[in-house]
């Protein structure tokens, strides 16, 4: 969803601007030559290299296929793509783009995440205690969203965090687990098995400052 959600450059938000006004709300479809896969009931429904991917302001991204390509399934026609329909997510079992399998939605080409190591001091209380302060972070650095600041463990009063029931999935770093301290429920997350591109924030924490006294600071120069 980077292009029409967020600070995306067609999102509600966005982190710039541009040179001449642009229609809103505006849809941009484009080639997908990625080859996409389907499931129901152990059957491959849909196999194809032929989807668009359809980017729309205040919606999921989605595929639309070719009609003839998706093997009974309910579909829907995509205006802006004729000739094309699109397929509800939950009318199949699984989805696979290139042998990933995937949750919620397609993942998008123009979506990047950077994990850097920086020397910004990050310092983060919940009820009066201090959870972490140090100033070996790693800074991620992902498209439509805020820069984040991540900690080792080894920086991190774990035996003050309990584990919750909370999870969530990102189709570009994987399954994250939740934290509570101090009697506040989800103050921070962490990726025990992220995805490959994201390898480099394994087991680290993030604090989400609505939650906690955040505080993060650049180096000194010099």
């Amino acid at each position: 969803m980077s292009l029409v959600a967020g600070r995306g450059p067609l999102g509600p938000d966005r982190a710039g601007w541009f040179s001449a006004p642009v229609a809103d709300p505006i849809v941009y479809v484009e080639p997908h030559p990625r080859r996409v896969q389907a499931i129901r009931d152990g059957q491959t429904v849909i196999d194809t290299e032929r989807a668009l991917l359809v980017h729309r302001a205040g919606a999921a991204l989605s595929y639309v296929f070719p009609v003839g390509e998706t093997a009974g399934l309910p579909t829907e026609p995509e205006p802006e793509a004729p000739g094309y329909v699109r397929v509800p997510w939950d009318a199949v079992d699984t989805w696979l783009e290139e042998g990933r399998p995937l949750v919620h939605y397609p993942p998008n080409p123009y979506h990047r995440v950077d994990c850097r190591p920086t020397g910004r001091r990050l310092r983060v209380t919940v009820a009066g205690e201090v959870l972490v302060d140090t100033d070996d972070t790693v800074i991620v650095f992902e498209t439509a969203l805020a820069p984040r600041l991540y900690v080792a463990p080894e920086h991190v009063r774990t035996d003050l965090l309990r584990q919750t029931a909370t999870s969530s999935y990102c189709n570009y770093k994987g399954y994250a687990t939740y934290w509570a301290a101090g009697g506040v429920d989800d103050v921070a997350w962490s990726y025990g098995d992220p995805l490959p591109e994201t390898s480099t924030i394994q087991g680290y924490f993030s604090f989400d400052a609505d939650r906690a006294e955040v505080t993060a600071q650049l180096p000194e120069a010099g």
